[in-house]
């Protein structure tokens, strides 16, 4: 009886063993759950965020999705302390075990399943814990997650194969979610103590490593005394593994927590309106008609054209990886290294918001204060502020909400009159305050806006771009996507048509008023400045002292539909272009990026230059997987370019920009155009130099909201500026090379022509009519 007890005892002990075999061999097959394969195993973390460097090798920023702010880095490059204290706290016997610590799983299974002691740990090893954070879900259930156990542990013996314990400890650092979006170590270092986790110190080590046993009971913004308890519990464990001198405990151990806390997000770092625009253009679609409305076909031309023309617009849908899966800026874990240089676009930044904040937002604020109708131009009526402000409202992310949970509209109407606290946006800092959404609305429109960008007219490297002052609250690009009405920076391309007609800067002509019949309609344009009215003057004054007159005068003798050719030859590729007299005085709305590449043509010889964004893009492992060159086209000849050169040297040493030279000193070759369109919406500004071509736009979030006065509102006092500091800056650091001591490639005394029109006879003065709209 008790031979044959034994031999049932020993029968249903080996079944036991043999359906354990059996288990654990389906589940290494996959025949029992999901089971990575070798590639997977080899390849475990396919969700990094990607890297966007400036072309002096900073990291301007990351783009990332949610959870997925990871930046991958090697084991060499992290604190020795945080491997001793990740391995001394989690997994003591890591080195000696092959994936299973079975001493440690006995222990937790004795003193947790059958003495009941919650608190005496567990027995999941690094490796069995990293095997859980790549290939298992969140269980729904206890039995679930018993279930995922046996599985995470034949994963664990497969990474042990396919992996050194210093690749695994990388791993499980690069991949563990240390909360407040830091998933990574890099990140958390950068998260919690601003530092690169290589240099953090023993206890910063130990305070992030204390994370890993439950981060959201520990966390040290939160919790800061449980944070530091854990991290001395991280010591003594330290300690205990002789990682640690009971001395060096106790000095850190008595140390305060100290954080350096930042939350890392997309929005975070330099150039950020360029990240953001370089997102979208990269994972761009190919253009579809039937994705544009029909009050927006034009666009799908323009888009049409980008995918056609510029290999980065949508890189990411016309490349792919070698699984046949096109690039993913959000998980792919590339690097795109930007033209961007992070000294000139510091000093872009710099020269925005000391002109545009400290000076002109003052005198504005000032300005509207006293109007009833603030920021609104006082001609407008109540119901036309009325019909703006319900346009911005429908436009808002509130609205839309509100409208998705099923709100009326006259519930939503009272929601947006309705006082709350909120804390808005100053130039002092964010600050709290009780406001209703609709005064919200209208503070926020009360905030000049504007848009800066520079580039290498040689090779149409992007050096600085700024598309607005504060990308938290103003998210709206207005180098790239915003358009705005260009006034009379337009007519350096009006000129270069009259050149290329035979027209020479010297050539006389009148500068009154005239009349002229446009489909049977009288159009007589007016002019801001009366200098020489009624005279015969050269070309090259009229563009110097940007006179309207002088410029209708060419466009009667030129043809409009040339004109609108001309400008797409210059890139400028704005669908509201249409041939007309009135072109020539900038109607039409066009983006700073169009009008800076579009200057390039006069530094550069007759010959444009696309402007150029990203150099080259890595893979995750550091391969070169694209380059980019220069993208250009001829559009003047070298003959007509030098003309045009000289003509625009003249607006700042005889024109319109002349305060480069009396008010800030500027010196050098410079070429450049002021422009202001009417009531002052809009001020620009481009100027050139050898070495660069920058320009700006500064003005309302809408047309009706500007100055009154032209002396604040036209481009030499809204937007040139901002230029002209930006430019001293760039001068004053030897650094990158660029002085106002190099020239332009101009023969020695090159004179466009040989007659001096203005010493000439003045033509009998014929007057010029009142003035009440401006074009400058």
């Amino acid at each position: 009886m008790r031979k044959r007890f034994i031999h049932i005892l020993w029968a249903v002990f080996g079944t036991g063993i043999l359906m354990v075999i059996l288990a654990f061999v389906a589940i290494w097959f996959g025949m029992i759950g999901y089971m990575p394969d070798i590639e997977d195993l080899q390849n475990p973390i396919n969700r990094f965020a990607t890297q966007v460097y400036s072309a002096d090798g900073k990291v301007l920023g990351t783009w990332n999705l949610n959870k997925e702010n990871r930046i991958v880095i090697p084991y060499k490059k992290m604190s020795p302390y945080l491997i001793k204290a990740l391995v001394a706290t989690e997994d003591e016997r890591f080195y000696e075990h092959s994936g299973i610590d079975f001493r440690a799983l006995g222990r937790a299974i004795v003193k947790r399943g059958i003495l009941g002691q919650t608190n005496a740990g567990g027995g999941s090893t690094i490796t069995q814990q990293l095997a859980k954070q790549l290939y298992s879900e969140k269980a729904g259930s206890t039995m679930e997650r018993l279930l995922q156990k046996p599985i995470e542990w034949v994963i664990a013996v497969k990474l042990e194969r396919y992996y050194t314990k210093e690749e695994i400890l990388a791993l499980y650092l690069n991949y563990f979610d240390f909360l407040h979006n830091a998933v990574g170590i890099k990140t958390a270092a950068n998260t919690y103590f601003n530092k690169e986790p290589k240099n953090l110190t023993l206890c910063e080590s130990a305070t992030l490593i204390g994370l890993c046993k439950n981060p959201s009971l520990f966390n040290p913004v939160r919790y800061p005394e449980r944070a530091r308890e854990r991290r001395n519990v991280v010591l003594s464990q330290m300690v205990k593994a002789g990682y640690l001198s009971r001395g060096e405990y106790s000095q850190c151990a008595a140390e305060p927590l100290t954080l350096n806390f930042h939350r890392t997000d997309h929005k975070d770092g330099s150039a950020t309106y360029l990240r953001e625009f370089l997102r979208q253009y990269m994972m761009a679609k190919r253009p579809e008609r039937s994705d544009y409305p029909s009050w927006n076909r034009a666009q799908f031309v323009v888009d049409s054209i980008q995918w056609e023309n510029d290999p980065l617009y949508g890189w990411c849908n016309k490349n792919y990886k070698k699984d046949g899966s096109p690039y993913n800026v959000y998980s792919d874990g590339l690097k795109v290294f930007t033209t961007i240089d992070s000294r000139i676009q510091q000093y872009a930044e710099e020269a925005m918001y000391q002109h545009v904040a400290r000076y002109l937002q003052p005198r504005f604020s000032a300005e509207i204060a006293r109007k009833p109708s603030s920021p609104y131009s006082d001609k407008l009526t109540p119901k036309q502020i009325k019909s703006i402000l319900n346009r911005s409202i429908t436009q808002s992310e509130r609205y839309r909400t509100m409208k998705a949970a099923g709100y009326s509209e006259d519930e939503i109407k009272a929601a947006f009159r309705k006082k709350q606290e909120m804390t808005v946006f100053t130039y002092h800092g964010d600050i709290d305050t009780l406001m209703s959404p609709l005064d919200s609305i209208r503070y926020y429109k009360s905030f000049l806006r504007s848009g800066f960008m520079s580039m290498d007219p040689k090779t149409g490297a992007v050096k600085a771009y700024v598309g607005g002052l504060d990308y938290t609250h103003f998210m709206y690009d207005m180098v790239s996507l915003g358009r705005r009405q260009v006034g009379s920076t337009i007519k350096p391309f009006l000129y270069s048509l009259a050149m290329s007609n035979g027209f020479q800067p010297c050539d006389l002509a009148p500068n009154r008023q005239q009349t002229y019949m446009v489909a049977g309609r009288p159009w007589t344009p007016r002019n801001a400045n009366h200098s020489r009215a009624g005279q015969m003057v050269p070309l090259s004054w009229g563009l110097a002292q940007s006179s309207n007159w002088v410029s209708a005068y060419l466009m009667s003798k030129l043809n409009p539909q040339q004109f609108v050719q001309m400008l797409r030859d210059f890139g400028i590729n704005s669908p509201d272009i249409h041939a007309s007299m009135s072109l020539c005085l900038g109607p039409c709305e066009v983006s700073v990026s169009e009008m800076v590449s579009a200057y390039t043509v006069f530094a550069n010889h007759g010959i444009r230059t696309a402007p150029m964004f990203v150099s080259r893009i890595e893979d995750n492992e550091g391969n070169t997987i694209a380059t980019f060159q220069p993208r250009m086209n001829e559009v003047i000849s070298a003959d007509n370019a030098m003309k045009m050169l000289t003509m625009l040297m003249g607006v700042v040493d005889n024109g319109t920009a002349g305060r480069l030279r009396y008010r800030y000193n500027l010196e050098g070759q410079i070429g450049a155009k002021t422009g202001t369109t009417n009531n002052n919406s809009d001020g620009w500004f481009i100027g050139f130099t050898p070495q660069l071509v920058s320009g700006c736009w500064v003005g309302g979030e809408e047309r009706d909201i500007h100055f009154d006065s032209m002396s604040m509102g036209q481009g030499a006092t809204m937007a040139l500026p901002i230029w002209a500091i930006f430019m001293k800056k760039v001068y004053a650091d030897p650094s990158l090379g660029i002085s106002p001591a190099i020239k332009f490639d101009l023969p020695e005394d090159y004179n466009p022509c040989s007659r001096k029109a203005a010493e000439q006879d003045d033509f009998e003065e014929v007057g010029g009519g009142s003035i009440d709209e401006v074009f400058e």
